[in-house]
C-alpha cells in the first residue's frame, strides 16, 4: 500500500472541490473553461522548473510512495500535483469569493506587493549558492510583479485570502509527503540547496513556490474570466 502514498494525497487534496464543482450556489464547473487554460499554462512552466531541479539533484522522488510510472525522470504523481493542487486551490478562492464577498484584506494588497517584492529579490540574491532558495525566491517577486503590473492590486486581497487559507491543507498534504507520517519522505530535499528551515517536515521555501503557483493560475484565470466578461458587455451594449 506504501506506492499509493502520493497518489493518495492527491486525491485527498481533489475530491472535495471535484465533487462541489456542480454545487448550485459556487458552480466552480461553470468557470472551467478559465480554470483549465490556466491550469494548463502554469503546469507547463512549474514542469520545466520541476524536471530542472530533479535533474540538479535539489529534490527526488522515493520510489517506495510513488506507483512506478515515470515520464522524463518525473513520476506520474508529480505531474498530476501540478494539476490537482491548483484546482483545489482555486476552488478555496472561489468559495471564499462566494461566502465574505467584501474584499477586506484589499487594503493590505499593496503594501503586501511593495514589502514581499523587495524582500524576495534580497533573500534570492543573497543565497545564490542555494538553488531551491534564490530560484524559488526570485520567481516569486517575478510573478507578483508581473500580476501587479497587469492587474494593480485588484485580486491581490482575494489571492491573500485564499492563500492564507490554504496553507492549512498546504501544510498537511506537504507535511506528509516531507515524511511527516512515514519513515521516509515521498519528496525528498537537498537541504544543500535550501536554508533548512522547516514548518513541521515542510521546507520554508515551499510557502513562496505554492504563493507563486496559486497566483500565476490566479492572475491567468481572471485574465480569461475578465476577457470574456468585457466581450459579453460588448455584445449586451450592441
Amino acid at each position: 500500500m506504501e506506492k499509493y502514498l502520493y497518489s493518495g494525497v492527491l486525491l485527498f487534496a481533489v475530491s472535495y472541490p471535484l465533487a462541489q464543482s456542480f454545487e448550485h450556489r459556487i458552480r466552480y464547473s461553470s468557470q472551467w473553461y478559465a480554470l483549465m487554460p490556466a491550469l494548463l499554462i502554469s503546469a507547463a512552466v512549474f514542469l520545466v522548473w520541476d524536471y530542472w531541479f530533479t535533474q540538479a539533484g535539489v529534490w527526488e522522488f522515493n520510489p517506495l510512495y510513488v506507483l512506478g510510472v515515470f515520464l522524463y525522470g518525473l513520476p506520474l504523481e508529480e505531474i498530476l500535483f501540478f494539476f490537482a493542487v491548483p484546482f483545489a486551490c482555486v476552488f478555496i478562492y472561489e468559495v471564499l469569493n462566494y461566502y465574505f464577498p467584501k474584499d477586506f484584506l484589499l487594503p493590505f494588497a499593496k503594501p503586501f506587493v511593495y514589502v514581499m517584492i523587495p524582500s524576495l529579490l534580497g533573500f534570492g540574491l543573497l543565497h545564490l549558492d542555494k538553488l531551491y532558495t534564490s530560484v524559488n525566491f526570485l520567481f516569486g517577486a517575478a510573478v507578483l510583479l508581473l500580476h501587479f503590473l497587469v492587474f494593480g492590486d485588484r485580486y491581490l486581497g482575494r489571492f491573500l485570502f485564499a492563500y492564507l487559507v490554504h496553507l492549512i491543507p498546504f501544510i498537511i498534504c506537504n507535511g506528509i509527503l516531507t515524511g511527516g507520517l512515514t519513515p521516509e519522505p515521498v519528496v525528498i530535499y537537498n537541504n544543500a540547496e535550501n536554508l533548512d528551515i522547516r514548518i513541521w517536515t515542510v521546507p520554508i521555501e515551499d510557502t513562496v513556490y505554492s504563493m507563486s503557483l496559486l497566483l500565476l493560475n490566479i492572475s491567468i484565470y481572471e485574465k480569461i474570466r475578465s476577457r470574456k466578461q468585457l466581450r459579453t458587455s460588448k455584445v449586451y451594449r450592441v
